[in-house]
């Protein structure tokens, strides 16, 4: 059995933390030491999703596993890009297009986030 990966982070309230990660946390390499200890967070890879190269969305896997008030457990954060833009109608349906091939891509990577809770690849 493999050795669970660990990984020692400061912080701003209780020194240094060390904390189990996950294989799909990208690691830390951003990490600040004014953080506090319920901040520390495990981010996954970004999923961008597009429309004529403009991002419209972003998926990445998170889990802040010391939160107080957030959940604990690994989540989808999702963030929407604010994209604008004036279309002709052609144009519209091709977003729409990318719309429904963001929400395929959303729905697999809901499947993939099941998995994990249900005991997959940690």
């Amino acid at each position: 059995m493999t050795e669970p990966r660990t990984i020692v982070l400061p912080t701003a309230d209780h020194g240094d933390v060390t904390l189990t990660e996950p294989s799909w946390c990208r690691g830390h390499a951003d990490h600040r030491p004014d953080t506090y200890r319920t901040d520390l967070t495990h981010y996954g890879a970004e999923h961008r999703l597009t429309f004529n190269g403009e991002e419209l969305f972003r998926l990445i896997l998170a889990q802040s596993p010391l939160s107080e008030r957030a959940s604990r457990e690994v989540e989808a954060y999702v963030e929407e890009s604010g994209y604008t833009g004036s279309l002709t109608p052609a144009g519209l349906y091709d977003l729409a297009a990318a719309l429904d091939a963001a929400a395929d891509n959303m729905r697999a990577f809901a499947d993939q986030l099941t998995t994990l809770l249900d005991g997959g690849e940690q």
